[in-house]
């Protein structure tokens, strides 16, 4: 069956640069079984039609690759520009990968998901995705959730502050309120972003790191189109999209979750020793062929 999607994803954490995995592990979120089982099945094939941007719904400042799984923005000064996947959902869960380098960021680099009415060009350096009712987005530099043109706090939710002197002691600023801003700081998130869209629940989350960031927002419409989205103000600044996996709202398998428990149990780090178990050669190669 080839590689799982969760291995997959460590072979290419390990060609890209370290992030600080402890920034994130601490705010990771236990994963529903739905999502862990999707995270752990085979990806789709990278030509899928959910992997391409649009040629239509883009910003004209926006030059797409000859496979459509890229875009590069050009120089273009006081100018804000989006782009939306050529392919929406109505209904499962779904997930994708967006690569962006975080050097070719920029302000207002917003990664999320939008209907087919939100604008997607506009004067001056704004947020796009997220700067209407028909989009939802999350600003990387700032950590900001973005909706209806407003800002709806940090993501993930604020880090925890270090003790702080009671407002009727006056004490010079130290270490500890040195640290307490710096815990303050928006997180540096990783060239490698993955975009949980349920649409039956009408939830949007990200994984960074391998780390399950929890839900950003709810209350998504249900039964309508929704599209992974992106917008910049950065000349140069490149996105990738690929469409990873998918499941339906029905529940999983008793199957896929008896093995989800196994591998749970084995751990990271006994994966390889699937065959020591007491089960019969045919339930061992099910459990090593949806590693």
């Amino acid at each position: 069956m080839g590689l799982s999607l969760s291995v997959w994803l460590c072979s290419r954490a390990d060609g890209s640069p370290p992030s600080s995995p402890s920034a994130f592990s601490p705010l990771a979120i236990p994963t529903s079984s739905r999502l862990a089982i999707t995270l752990s099945s085979s990806p789709v094939a990278p030509g899928d039609s959910r992997s391409l941007w649009s040629s239509v719904h883009c910003s004209p400042h926006f030059l797409l690759s000859a496979c459509k799984q890229e875009v590069t923005r050009s120089p273009v000064e006081r100018s804000s520009d989006g782009v939306r996947a050529e392919v929406g959902v109505k209904s499962g869960l779904h997930v994708w990968e967006v690569v962006w380098n975080p050097s070719h960021r920029g302000s207002h680099a917003v990664l999320g998901i939008s209907r087919q009415s939100c604008p997607l060009q506009a004067s001056g350096y704004n947020v796009l995705i997220g700067g209407d009712s028909q989009s939802w987005g999350w600003e990387l530099k700032a950590n900001q959730l973005w909706h209806g043109g407003q800002s709806l706090g940090l993501y993930p939710g604020k880090r925890k502050r270090c003790p702080s002197a009671s407002t009727g002691d006056f004490k010079p600023q130290s270490s500890s309120s040195s640290h307490s801003k710096a815990a303050e700081m928006p997180l540096l998130i990783p060239e490698h972003i993955l975009l949980v869209l349920d649409a039956d629940a009408g939830t949007l989350g990200f994984i960074v790191d391998g780390s399950f960031l929890g839900v950003a927002f709810k209350d998504l419409p249900r039964g309508v189109e929704l599209f992974p989205a992106v917008s910049s103000v950065r000349g140069g600044a490149s996105i990738r999209l690929r469409y990873l996996n998918g499941a339906t709202r029905d529940p999983p398998a008793l199957m896929a979750l008896c093995g989800l428990s196994i591998r749970r149990v084995l751990g990271q780090q006994r994966q390889n020793q699937m065959e020591k178990l007491p089960l019969p050669p045919c339930l061992q190669h099910y459990l090593l062929s949806s590693q």
